[in-house]
């Protein structure tokens, strides 16, 4: 029995262990591979922030170029602010709402990490069908960027369905199916798949069908939105959620974003 015990616990650790990251991986550029490539649209011009407005958390006095510079080409978070020092919490949110897509963008961290979240991962994130925007964090479904857990699933003020294994309860594309959201709590989290994060440029690509989205990282699916959903006071229920803006945040880590590029599907 105690051996039976014994092998039962190493399968579980050894599934465990699948999902945690592996920091081994050589530095590589990750090139982005979409055959639409030449229709999608450039969120992210490479000169300016046109067609982004910037919402902070705190009182901020300064300027957008002041969280999100523009270097070759690229976003570079907090590039000139001094490490450790104390940086509110920031995001770009797109001018335009959004339904059926597919976005691509790939991110890389920096070295520095500001207060409170100095001695915390780095973090940082995308939201789909924001609700709203002008707040930090908005209503929507976020992907999640953090050392470690990049993939995740948050649901903020939404309800969402996803699959999830039995004995981890991380993303399983062969899963039970699992809702949460409900009035009383804000923010749910599904865990991903696994983790594809590795040093350098990664590569995130969010497939966005109205009510329906898929997360991939790296070439590799981590998690699935299914069912979205917002609750609505004009009706006093939760209703499908199809469409929205979307969001990339800042959070206490110097961190780097290029090439966003949206493909819209059907024309929607």
């Amino acid at each position: 029995m105690i051996g039976s015990l014994k092998i039962r616990f190493f399968i579980i650790i050894s599934i465990y262990a699948s999902v945690s990251c592996n920091n081994k991986i050589q530095e590589t550029e990750v090139p982005i591979k979409n055959e639409n490539q030449q229709i999608a649209t450039r969120l992210f011009n490479g000169k300016n922030l046109d067609g982004w407005l910037m919402t902070t958390r705190d009182d901020f006095n300064g300027k957008p170029e002041d969280i999100f510079s523009i270097e070759n080409g690229e976003i570079h978070v907090f590039a000139n602010q001094e490490n450790g020092s104390r940086q509110t919490f920031a995001g770009l949110t797109t001018k335009e709402s959004f339904s059926h897509y597919n976005l691509t963008l790939e991110y890389k961290w920096g070295e520095k990490k500001f207060r409170p979240r100095h001695n915390f991962v780095r973090d940082a994130g995308i939201i789909i069908h924001t609700i709203n925007p002008e707040t930090i964090w908005p209503n929507g479904v976020e992907c999640q960027i953090q050392e470690g857990d990049t993939g995740d699933l948050w649901a903020i003020g939404t309800k969402v369905t996803s699959k999830v294994s039995r004995v981890i309860r991380n993303f399983d594309p062969h899963g039970d199916s699992l809702t949460l959201g409900n009035r009383e709590q804000r923010f749910h989290r599904f865990h991903r798949g696994y983790c594809w994060e590795k040093p350098g440029w990664n590569l995130i690509e969010l497939q966005v069908r109205g009510d329906y989205a898929k997360f991939i990282i790296n070439g590799n699916l981590v998690n699935e939105a299914i069912h979205m959903k917002y609750w609505s006071d004009e009706t006093n229920d939760w209703k499908p959620l199809t469409s929205g803006k979307i969001m990339i945040q800042a959070e206490g880590a110097e961190l780097y974003y290029r090439n966003i590029l949206l493909e819209k599907i059907d024309g929607k």
